[in-house]
């Protein structure tokens, strides 16, 4: 069949992008039921995580982190013993915040000043430094994985602003020190002051309790109960700041 000149135009005049969503309407695998399941779960899996902010907002509800269903997976198992913030001694509370986020009380679950920087330092070829907040590293513990990738910070974000809007600042303290990893099967604040100190959470001193948080980047290699000379040199920094973290900790103790 000839085509006119006029019908030629109006081809060579179609988008890019409508030609591509006329293509992929008339697709035979859109309307495929399998196709359409897999669509559906991804999307339920996805909204998952916000359900269960909501369902983790009452205290009496203890969440587990996808490290420990992942022990319970292979048959590991681990050790985890929930206690209330109110059971912590506030040394853990001060030396965590002034070791991993600062800014804790003053920001909506992302330090949008520190994530700044990080995209300046990237976009600049220069090393990226670490910008995950108490919710950030809160939310990944919790619905996440491990290990640097853009998809899972692009998750992490609007989960770790919508987790800071559903709870309070005290809820999100209590949860992050109760999944927190100290060391192989070594989870919450309990099981790690039991193991490395034999004292309770409550009984930690200020130089226990910034050992601990000093050693949370990596607890698999900075030891809280066989500290470095570098983590004692942390350790001490930390430890200073506590005892003056007095207007930055007031949304935790007002």
């Amino acid at each position: 069949m000839d085509i006119t000149p006029q019908q030629q135009i109006e081809e060579e005049e179609v988008p890019p992008v409508a030609a591509w969503r006329r293509r992929l309407r008339n697709h035979p695998m859109r309307h495929h039921p399998m196709v359409r399941r897999i669509v559906i779960g991804l999307i339920a899996l996805v909204l998952l995580p916000y359900a269960l902010i909501i369902l983790y907002l009452p205290p009496f509800v203890h969440p587990v982190s996808t490290l420990m269903l992942s022990e319970l997976a292979l048959f590991r198992g681990y050790d985890r013993r929930w206690v209330s913030l109110d059971e912590i001694s506030p040394n853990v509370v001060k030396s965590v915040m002034m070791s991993e986020d600062g800014q804790f009380c003053f920001h909506d679950g992302v330090d949008w000043n520190q994530m700044r920087g990080v995209v300046e330092d990237a976009l600049d070829g220069e090393a990226t430094r670490g910008a995950s907040t108490i919710p950030m590293q809160t939310v990944k513990n919790l619905f996440l994985w491990n290990g640097r990738s853009f998809l899972r910070k692009g998750m992490e974000m609007p989960l770790a602003l919508a987790a800071d809007f559903v709870w309070s600042k005290r809820r999100i303290m209590e949860i992050y020190l109760n999944v927190a990893e100290w060391g192989p099967g070594i989870y919450g604040i309990e099981a790690a002051a039991q193991h490395h100190f034999k004292v309770s959470a409550a009984r930690l001193s200020a130089r226990q309790a910034a050992l601990l948080a000093v050693s949370l980047p990596n607890p698999f290699r900075r030891i809280a109960s066989k500290p470095t000379r570098g983590m004692l040199r942390l350790a001490s920094i930390v430890e200073s700041r506590a005892r003056r973290s007095g207007e930055y900790i007031k949304c935790v103790y007002p």
